[in-house]
């Protein structure tokens, strides 16, 4: 079946924010335990909501969203200062659109945030519908969230494919029933992603193109 619809994850697959997350995490972590985790464990979690993230830390709720809003204040305040779109993303986000592709955004941020970032790139008109992290119960890589935007969209699972740079977009693509296709330009290599035998490898944004 021909592709219909296209979803995108944002952080890592059309915008470079890798900097800005880890900087945010390091900021929250020396803020409220004076400690600094390696980058490693941040990067393991990458593509879940916050709160998931710094469960890891604590128990407490209350510390929680405490350490969620500290690492929000940063990251909102440096964003625009240390976040790009991925070069040639744009141009291919915008070809799709003119090819009369239907566009979402299916991301673990807050909705808010995740329109920041498509602003900057300057794609949010292209973008249909947008699906937040405070928009589902089941985060990725649980289905809901793609589902969610096949829901909101009107469209259907075997045309749709969700492209991500994450094991949890290509496992939450995958659950859904949706083709996946892994993007090789952001954080992770394709050594990482290999045994989720993605539909599509996408080696540059250009091989957009080939879908």
């Amino acid at each position: 079946m021909t592709l219909s619809t296209y979803l995108f994850d944002l952080d890592g697959t059309l915008i470079d924010s890798i900097d800005l997350i880890l900087r945010s995490y390091r900021h929250t972590m020396r803020t409220h335990r004076g400690i600094d985790p390696p980058d490693e464990v941040w990067m393991a979690g990458l593509g879940t909501p916050l709160w998931v993230q710094f469960r890891t830390w604590s128990n407490d709720e209350a510390e929680i969203r405490a350490m969620v809003e500290t690492y929000r204040e940063y990251n909102l305040a440096h964003h625009d200062e240390l976040v790009r779109p991925y070069d040639g993303v744009v141009e291919q986000v915008r070809a799709l659109h003119a090819r009369g592709k239907t566009l979402g955004l299916v991301t673990s941020k807050m909705r808010g945030g995740a329109l920041k970032g498509l602003r900057l790139a300057g794609v949010e008109a292209e973008f249909a519908t947008v699906v937040g992290a405070e928009e589902v119960t089941h985060p990725k890589p649980h289905p809901e969230p793609v589902l969610t935007a096949l829901a909101r969209l009107g469209a259907r699972a075997e045309g749709t494919v969700f492209i991500g740079d994450s094991r949890h977009d290509l496992e939450c693509g995958r659950a859904a029933g949706v083709r996946t296709a892994a993007v090789l330009w952001g954080p992770f290599d394709r050594a990482h992603l290999q045994d989720l035998k993605p539909d599509y490898w996408l080696e540059t944004p250009a091989d957009l193109e080939l879908l």
